[in-house]
C-alpha cells in the first residue's frame, strides 16, 4: 500500500484526519514542526519533524518522500492566524506560500501525483451574497487568505506543467471534538470562540470577548458557519478517494450552510455546561464581515458528503467533553 504523508498531522485538524486515515489502515507519515501540533495527538503515527519554512525543507522532504512510494500529500501545515497575518506577513508567506512551493517541488521530484489543500472561506473576503458557493469572487482581505488563494494557484499551474491533481477543501468555522473526547482543540494562546466559552465557563478565563455587538445581524453579533472537525477529516478521506479514482481536481465549501451568532454560541456553551459565561463586549475587530455562512451543495453532490454534526448543541458537546477531559490542553507536551 502506498503511504500517505500529511503536514501539520499533529495539529488541531490534521489529527482528527490522521485519525480516520488511520481507522482504514492507511499507512500515514506526519511531517510537523509541532510549534502548534501536539504529539500525544499524532496517534501512534510516525512523525517527521521539520520546518516548511526552515533552511532545510528540501532536504527533510527529500529523505521521507524518498524512502517509500507516496500517492498523495494532505496538506494542513499552514499558519492560520489573521491577526497574526497582519502582524507578521513575511511568516505567513514563507510558510504558507514558500513552504508550499517547497513542498509540491518535493512531490513533483518524487512523482506524488496528488494533494489535498486545507483551504479557508478567507481566500472569499467581504462576501458580496450569503451563502458563499464555490464560484463566489475570491478577494482576501488579509494576508492569511492571500497567502492561502496563492497556493490554490499555484496548484492551478502545477497541474497544467506537472500533472499534479488538486482538491482545495475551503473551511468555514472548523470546530468541536472527537466524539470519544480524547482528540481536541489545544492552541497555545487559543482564539477560537467555542473553547474560549468553554475556558470562560470552567473558570480559567476571567471573561469572553465579543468583538462587537452592533453588527446588522438579529441580535447584533457576527454569524458564522460551524463545521465539526470529524465532519473535516471525513471529507478529507473523500476527497483521498476521489483523486485515488481519477477524478478531476476541484474545489469544494465545508460548511453546515447554517449561521449561528456568537450570542448563541455563548448561549449553547452555558447550556451544555450548565454554567455562566461571562463576557464583556469590546470594539470590532477590522475585517470581520457580519455573516459568513457557506453552501456545500457541491461537495454533497459530488461526494456523497454529510455533516454527521450539523447541530451547533452537539457540536459545543463534544467541546465541552474534550476540555472537561483535558482542562489544561494536552499533557506532558
Amino acid at each position: 500500500m502506498a503511504a500517505l504523508l500529511v503536514t501539520g498531522g499533529a495539529g488541531y485538524v490534521g489529527s482528527h484526519t490522521v485519525r480516520e486515515l488511520l481507522e482504514r489502515d492507511e499507512h500515514v507519515v506526519i511531517l510537523d514542526d509541532l510549534s502548534a501540533g501536539h504529539v500525544v495527538a499524532a496517534g501512534g503515527a510516525e512523525i517527521v519533524r521539520a520546518d516548511l519554512a526552515g533552511p532545510n525543507i528540501a532536504r527533510s522532504l527529500d529523505e521521507v518522500l524518498g524512502r517509500e512510494s507516496f500517492d498523495a500529500v494532505l496538506h494542513f501545515g499552514a499558519k492560520a492566524y489573521v491577526g497574526e497575518s497582519v502582524e507578521d506577513p513575511e511568516k505567513y508567506y514563507r510558510n504558507n506560500v514558500g513552504g508550499g512551493l517547497e513542498l509540491i517541488s518535493a512531490m513533483v521530484r518524487h512523482g506524488v501525483p496528488a494533494l489535498i489543500f486545507s483551504s479557508t472561506c478567507a481566500t472569499y473576503g467581504n462576501p458580496e451574497r450569503v451563502p458563499i458557493a464555490e464560484d463566489h469572487p475570491q478577494r482576501p482581505i488579509n494576508p492569511y487568505g492571500r497567502t492561502k488563494l496563492v497556493f490554490e494557484w499555484a496548484l492551478q499551474d502545477f497541474e497544467v506543467a506537472r500533472g499534479i491533481r488538486h482538491v482545495n477543501l475551503r473551511y468555514f468555522n472548523a470546530c468541536g471534538a472527537h466524539e470519544r473526547g480524547d482528540l481536541g482543540e489545544d492552541h497555545r494562546p487559543e482564539n477560537h470562540l467555542i473553547p474560549i466559552a468553554c475556558e470562560a465557563a470552567m473558570g480559567k478565563r476571567a471573561h469572553l470577548s465579543i468583538f462587537g455587538d452592533d453588527y446588522d445581524t438579529p441580535d447584533g453579533t457576527c454569524i458564522r458557519d460551524y463545521i465539526h472537525v470529524q465532519d473535516l477529516a471525513v471529507a478529507h478521506v473523500q476527497a483521498l478517494e476521489h483523486l485515488r479514482g481519477g477524478g478531476a481536481s476541484a474545489s469544494f465549501n465545508l460548511g453546515t450552510g447554517m449561521g449561528h451568532s456568537v450570542l448563541e454560541v455563548i448561549d449553547a456553551v452555558e447550556r451544555v455546561s450548565g454554567k455562566e459565561v461571562p463576557r464583556e463586549v469590546a470594539p470590532r475587530r477590522s475585517g470581520d464581515p457580519p455573516r459568513l455562512v457557506a453552501t456545500s451543495e457541491k461537495i454533497r453532490r459530488v461526494f456523497g458528503w454529510e455533516p454527521r454534526f450539523p447541530s451547533l448543541e452537539r457540536i459545543v458537546e463534544t467541546a465541552w467533553a474534550f476540555k472537561e477531559h483535558f482542562p489544561d490542553g494536552y499533557p506532558n507536551d
